[in-house]
């Protein structure tokens, strides 16, 4: 299947053939389905805290996160053409004589235009029209300049947002300054992630083409939010590994070849970037994405719950390494067992059956616990597009809390489908992350991957069709072997930005 050239170009990828033709089994085989046993909901599969259980937990991490070697991680290589994506197709279908105030389909247009002051890079698109297209916004903004406002705004010719990522893209406005995603990223850091020596370590994914441009921005603003909040940043970037790529077939599910006939890879989606996760060593990683950020006057609820997420995993890791120590100390008595058990249910909400062999249930008890964990933060479901809690079934009928996505599921199946539906919270990827075992040794965090949970989508490259796989997501697959503890967090805590005019929402606007 493979020529010399084809096995050199996997080789400078760090690929081996032998996973190019499992990935395309997979294309020919698709990804079994998951079974769905139920939605995770309050008191089966989500923990849901009282005001004062959560201050207890706030205040747990104010007094033990100082010990702590946290890390922010942030996956902001995610390029923003799709949030200007109904900006696009007015250029693609603008001839002049659109009817722009009766055609629903370009309602998201209208609110951008109507609303353009309010964004925050309102004044920057001014100058850029103004230098560039010798156009005075002010004086001249009619529906026959939509599409060179558009061009400023998306273009090389202009500030080109269309082709950078979202940490580079102002997001909000402040009294003496506007703040990109990235900027927010650091002043939210700032106010939980703070270790010994008031260091605040953050790690940014990043695409090669891109890194310069947010080393510069970070050089830029680093010193103002280490005055502003009395800390020391440690900003460290990584790039989405070659070695994560994945192959691209043809509708038949032979490799697809570019126009140099060159085999075609492309990225292998967020799940790849657990593969980046695993080189940090550290404590505890909070991890959350570039879009979801607010001001500094919104930022109170999003940092309380940082913090009591962040209490609960590192009052639960605290535990599970006890136990753990105990059990190699050799400690094994029935009060023991029956502690680490009510423990677990407690927690993760499943019941661990003990036998009548001590030995062989402390030995199960110490593979159970000896995992990575991640607390969660799910809001309730208020109809956005994603993931959800759910307990998932394997093919021994052991279940399990997972992060689930639609497409996982068997749609023509209509019990799998009701149950999916009957989801009453959603993930907003709030999570926080214990990689280190009892011992201080890190996990190896491929070993806790489900190969079998990744996703097949239809694109095309130069007018031809292709299939592409993404890899077990980040959060889904990726962690399907972790110990999971779902938590509900209030709904502020959930802002992203995935259009344009979702910065218009109360959220992401100052306050009048």
């Amino acid at each position: 299947m493979f020529s010399k050239e084809d096995l050199q170009q996997m080789k400078e990828m760090g690929i081996t053939p032998s996973v190019i033709e499992k990935q395309i089994e997979f294309f020919k085989n698709g990804f079994p389905f998951v079974r769905l046993n139920r939605p995770a909901i309050a008191d089966d599969g989500i923990k849901v805290f009282s005001d004062k259980e959560t201050e207890s937990l706030i205040n747990y991490y104010n007094k033990y996160s100082i010990n702590e070697n946290l890390v922010k991680f942030v996956p902001a290589s995610g390029a923003a053409t799709r949030m200007f994506k109904d900006l696009y197709s007015l250029m693609d279908e603008w001839n002049g004589f659109l009817d722009l105030e009766n055609d629903k389909k370009y309602k998201p247009v209208l609110q951008f235009f109507e609303n353009l002051s309010q964004f925050a890079f309102y004044n920057e698109l001014k100058k850029v029209l103004k230098k560039e297209y010798g156009l005075n916004i002010e004086n001249e903004f009619n529906e026959d300049n939509y599409i060179s406002i558009i061009s400023a705004l998306l273009t090389e010719k202009g500030m080109n947002y269309g082709n950078l990522p979202k940490a580079l893209l102002s997001f909000h406005t402040y009294k003496n300054e506007v703040r990109t995603s990235l900027e927010e990223h650091l002043a939210e850091g700032a106010m939980y992630s703070v270790s010994a020596n008031r260091n605040v370590n953050i790690h940014f994914t990043v695409t090669s083409e891109h890194l310069s441009e947010i080393e510069k921005l970070v050089t830029k603003v680093q010193n103002k939010f280490q005055q502003k909040f009395n800390v020391k940043f440690q900003i460290s970037y990584s790039v989405q590994k070659s070695s994560t790529n994945t192959i691209a077939v043809t509708p038949d599910n032979k490799p697809f070849r570019s126009n140099d006939r060159k085999l075609l890879f492309r990225p292998g989606g967020h799940g790849a970037l657990i593969k980046n996760l695993n080189e940090i060593d550290t404590s505890v990683i909070f991890i959350k994405n570039i879009d979801n950020v607010v001001p500094d006057w919104y930022k109170d609820q999003t940092v309380r719950y940082k913090k009591a997420i962040g209490g609960l995993l590192i009052k639960v890791r605290n535990k599970i390494h006890n136990y753990l120590n105990r059990i190699e100390q050799g400690e094994k008595s029935d009060n023991f067992i029956n502690e680490i058990t009510r423990f677990y249910k407690n927690y993760f909400f499943n019941v661990i059956a003990i036998t009548d062999d001590k030995t062989k249930d402390l030995q199960f008890l110490q593979k159970i616990l000896n995992r990575p964990i991640r607390v969660c933060g799910m809001v309730k479901n208020m109809g956005e597009p994603g993931g959800g809690p759910y307990w998932v079934e394997d093919s021994k009928g052991n279940v399990s809390l997972q992060i689930i996505e639609s497409s996982q599921i068997d749609s023509a199946n209509e019990i799998q489908l009701n149950i999916f539906k009957k989801a009453t919270h959603f993930n907003p990827v709030d999570l926080v992350c214990s990689v280190i075992d009892f011992r201080g040794k890190k996990f190896e965090l491929n070993n806790f991957i489900d190969p079998n949970t990744g996703f097949i989508s239809k694109k095309s490259k130069d007018g031809f069709d292709l299939k592409a796989l993404e890899l077990p997501g980040l959060w889904n697959g990726a962690m399907a072997f972790w110990n999971t503890i779902f938590v509900e967090v209030p709904l502020i805590t959930f802002n992203p930005v995935k259009t344009a005019n979702d910065l218009l929402r109360p959220e992401h606007q100052p306050i009048k």
